[in-house]
């Protein structure tokens, strides 16, 4: 479907903050975050700590945890993932953080475990794993039941999945269950969201095999909307794809906002080490016209990174500036809600 593009409120202005930065000189893409008791957990992801500019680059996952209490706090530190791990979906729920599917340098994983921040300690229980090992997939909870949608089953594979999966946190013994996929595309790295009792979808890549037979990106700019009990509804196009940004998308009165990300413009820049970076706007879906706008510019350009709703704000913690280069950098950002 052809975008429609609509004209931005000019009071529509996102918010933004810094909170303390990691205490990683480096930053990390793709870690888990999120909530439990109140407290912010960022565990795990990957980065490029030796030349980043080599040829092929080195990239190295970690499985080191951090807690930050309050805003104004400072971020604890020694804890540890189950093992090196990162690429998941995060999903907060329970006073835990959810920690579903993911990767490592040599395979990609479909174990499902929680984090709880108690008694000064990260305690880790199993779930449920995936039906199949998943990694650059997307995920969101819809009241009380966790959604996860494509991403990619071997580090080499070149092909998605075009898969949909539900996990009802009061039916765990019933594990997940998969569900009709969206009729479009498979894909990996796509975002997430929910909003009024829908789960939506949004752009990401599609994978093919190239002439030598290695994985080859196809950009989407499509977008989609399940709701239980209808199914999925073809939405109208993104103005421009973003590929693995921060996800889920930010929900507000006004719809749902997705930030920077991966337009495919760049792809082929070169010298890499000179990368503009990714696009510093963000898109603001409004559902009840089924139309997009655009933003003003952001003060970050990000990718590879969770969304973690905490008090009264969005967070996105650390992620790609471009490629190859990560952020130790938290910011915040509020959304305006309708007087």
């Amino acid at each position: 479907m052809t975008a429609t593009v609509a004209a931005v409120a000019a009071d529509f202005t996102l918010r933004w903050s810094q909170l303390p930065a990691l205490p990683d000189a480096e930053g990390f893409a793709s870690p888990y975050g999120g909530i439990s008791h109140g407290a912010l957990i960022v565990a795990g992801g990957a980065n490029i700590t030796d030349d980043k500019w080599a040829t092929p680059p080195t990239k190295q996952w970690y499985d080191p945890a951090f807690v930050l209490e309050r805003p104004d706090g400072t971020w604890k530190s020694g804890f540890k993932l189950p093992r090196v791990c990162g690429y998941g979906v995060s999903v907060s729920v329970d006073d835990r953080l959810i920690c579903i599917g993911g990767s490592d340098s040599k395979q990609h994983f479909a174990d499902v475990f929680s984090l709880e921040w108690k008694d000064g300690a990260l305690q880790t229980r199993k779930l449920p794993a995936l039906p199949v090992p998943c990694a650059n997939g997307c995920g969101a909870l819809m009241g009380r039941t966790i959604y996860v949608a494509g991403g990619i089953e071997t580090p080499m594979s070149t092909e998605a999945l075009k898969t949909f999966w539900a996990l009802n946190m009061d039916s765990l013994e019933a594990g997940w269950q998969k569900l009709e996929p969206w009729p479009g595309p498979a894909r990996m790295l796509a975002v997430a969201g929910v909003r009024e009792g829908s789960f939506y979808l949004f752009s990401g890549t599609d994978l093919h095999a190239d002439a030598e037979g290695k994985p080859a990106r196809e950009y989407l700019r499509d977008a989609y909307r399940f709701t239980p009990g209808e199914g999925w509804k073809r939405l109208a196009d993104l103005p421009r794809a973003a590929v693995a940004a921060p996800s889920p998308a930010l929900a507000s009165d006004s719809g749902l906002v997705v930030i920077s990300g991966d337009d495919g413009m760049n792809t082929a820049f070169q010298p890499v080490k000179e990368h503009p970076g990714f696009p510093r706007n963000a898109l603001l879906y409004a559902p009840e016209s089924d139309t997009w706008s655009l933003l003003p510019e952001t003060p970050l350009s990000r990718a590879t990174v969770p969304v973690v709703t905490w008090k009264d704000r969005f967070v996105i913690p650390n992620g790609e500036t471009r490629p190859r280069v990560r952020t130790p950098e938290v910011w915040s950002v509020q959304v305006p809600e309708q007087p």
